[in-house]
């Protein structure tokens, strides 16, 4: 699996990310444009630390089941369960979530496995440094194709 802190995986998702315009239509799901990226901005600000949320009693019971599901090669199915917190039912403005995802993932990237959280993922508990490069960049591949890129 690709991880996010290769610096050539890094300058494909950006390159892929800036196609993405506000009129781009999703291919599968809820959400548009902007929703796809404030949602993805949400993610890196868990994997990151910005936001620590408590363990998921669901979490704690399937967590460790799906755990691997988060950063092996196996893509995810479209339309895939979002936890609640994740969902954006708002419209956000296009340009400003495109601008912050860009820059929190090349932040996450430049800064490299010392960037990651200890604190425990939400759904799956303990998630690694190198798991992590590896899942971040799976769910932004697994956006950008939901959106055509």
């Amino acid at each position: 699996m690709k991880s996010i802190y290769d610096p050539i995986v890094l300058a494909e998702l950006t390159q892929r990310l800036q196609r993405l315009e506000a009129n781009s239509k999703a291919l599968w799901g809820k959400m548009n444009a902007a929703q796809m990226c404030l949602h993805c901005y949400k993610t890196f600000e868990v994997a990151n630390g910005s936001i620590k949320e408590e363990r998921l009693f669901i979490g704690r019971i399937l967590g460790p089941l799906f755990k691997s599901s988060f950063y092996n090669d196996k893509p995810w199915p479209k339309s895939t369960h979002t936890s609640p917190n994740y969902i954006i039912s708002n419209q956000p403005e296009f340009e400003i979530e495109k601008t912050k995802l860009l820059e929190i993932m090349r932040n996450f990237s430049v800064a490299g496995e010392a960037a990651c959280t200890t604190h425990p993922n939400p759904f799956y508990g303990k998630i690694s440094p190198e798991q992590y490069g590896k899942g971040m960049y799976k769910h932004l591949d697994h956006h950008l194709k939901q959106f055509g890129l």
